[in-house]
């Protein structure tokens, strides 16, 4: 509010604020939904509403410069005979080919191998530009099964069934006509430049019993080599973690909805799901319940992991792994302030860019235009990728040294204190500067 409004004695509505405004104009003159990529942006309780307890004299640290904090983790070791071997447990998360261009997926790529951690395929198939430069590749099964070939399903690493996304649980994929390429198009079996959507549930089963039947069939097809990933939107993460586990997975990847999407309803993205926060401790006490959590089946946590900060707190919580997609497009140069002209002139800003679905992203990475696409030198972008990978782990080694551990691993929620009563009631830890856990017994 302006000096000028606020001498008048008006006062913003929190109820109707001016974005609001604005959205409920937009929906009157226009009669359709608003549409867009990103997560979720309102506030939510996330990692910043925890803090760590750094040793000081009734826990011993570990010296930085001279004592080792290991970092690496095993994927899939449950029932697959060639697990994931990781250097770090940072990941990056699936986004198709179509969604991102074929230079940003081949820039994701070359950065996760260059660090030793894995890269993952998404909707519409596998490029030969994203297999060519990942050394570990995990191969998404979706719902559209657009792309779907059994040869690219061996080339794989790892295969991860798509049950739901994070910023989406319940809901279908979105590519519209403008990215529609006749390569995208090719790998997708579509007419070129008409509006994709994905199906929001599988063509072929209707629940956990049908799952195990079809991950019998993909370990058939692979010869029981591949881990079998699980992702999951979290909403009900206790249930669908029991199920995922009972179903055979090796995997469960819990995606919160701070998660990012290419495109898909604005309302679908601020009001469905549960933040990442208070998902990972439901999911952790169903791997835990069934004797599984850390030696059977491993969780990647997904949605809003922005530092390595946000990577220690979601192990000290349980994951084994974090999963990164918005940051690591951020990483590559979306929405830098380079391109803040071009930006504006969309009608949007640099920081603000949210309109991936358009294909005009002037950073060459949510776009199949080939004069923006060629501004993005994957081989530029792989190496920034690879920078930011070793700075989260860098830093989430840092925190760990603090607390006294030698991996990663070790982190626990002992570790950790809450700030708000929120946020303590969510990951199950106590509210700083008390021994209360908010609904415990």
């Amino acid at each position: 509010m302006n000096s000028n409004t606020a001498a008048l004695g008006l006062r913003e509505s929190a109820t109707f604020d001016r974005a609001t405004i604005a959205d409920i104009q937009r929906s009157a003159q226009t009669g359709v939904y608003d549409i867009r990529g990103w997560g979720a942006k309102r506030a939510l309780p996330h990692f910043d509403d925890l803090l760590f307890l750094g040793a000081s004299m009734s826990r011993y640290p570990l010296e930085g410069y001279r004592e080792k904090c290991g970092t690496d983790v095993v994927l899939g070791s449950r029932n697959a005979l060639e697990p994931l071997h990781l250097d770090i447990p940072v990941t990056i998360a699936g986004m198709s080919f179509g969604a991102l261009s074929a230079n940003a997926k081949e820039a994701l790529g070359r950065g996760a191998s260059a660090v030793g951690t894995s890269t993952t395929t998404g909707d519409g198939g596998m490029t030969p530009e994203e297999r060519g430069q990942s050394k570990n590749l995990v191969y998404q099964y979706l719902p559209s099964r657009y792309g779907m070939n059994p040869d690219d399903l061996r080339k794989a690493d790892a295969i991860e069934i798509v049950l739901g996304q994070g910023a989406k649980p319940g809901g279908g994929g979105m590519l519209l006509g403008q990215k529609i390429t006749e390569r995208v198009a090719g790998m997708r079996t579509l007419p070129v430049g008409i509006d994709q959507r994905s199906a929001s549930r599988h063509p072929d089963w209707t629940g956990p019993d049908d799952l195990a039947i079809k991950i019998a069939e993909l370990r058939e097809i692979t010869d029981w080599r591949k881990p079998i990933y699980v992702k999951i939107g979290a909403s009900r993460p206790f249930y669908d973690t029991a199920l995922a586990v009972k179903a055979g997975a090796d995997v469960i990847v819990l995606d919160g909805m701070q998660g990012g999407t290419a495109a898909t309803q604005q309302v679908f993205i601020e009001h469905v799901g549960i933040p990442t926060l208070a998902a990972i401790p439901p999911a952790v006490a169903a791997l835990q319940e069934m004797g599984v959590h850390r030696d059977g089946v491993q969780l990647i946590v997904s949605g809003g992991i922005r530092s390595g900060a946000d990577v220690a707190k979601a192990i000290a919580l349980g994951a084994d792994a974090v999963a990164i997609g918005t940051a690591a497009l951020i990483a590559l140069g979306d929405n830098h302030p380079r391109y803040a002209p071009e930006y504006e002139a969309m009608g949007s800003a640099a920081g603000f860019y949210d309109d991936f679905q358009d294909g005009r992203d002037p950073a060459g990475i949510s776009t199949q235009d080939p004069e923006l696409s060629a501004r993005l030198d994957p081989v530029e972008g792989g190496r920034r990728i690879a920078n930011y990978l070793r700075v989260l782990t860098l830093e989430a080694q840092t925190i760990a040294r603090a607390c006294g551990k030698s991996h990663l691993r070790n982190l626990e929620p002992e570790d950790l204190v809450a700030l708000t009563v929120e946020s303590a009631a969510m990951a199950r830890v106590p509210l700083a500067g008390t021994s209360w856990i908010p609904g415990s017994s």
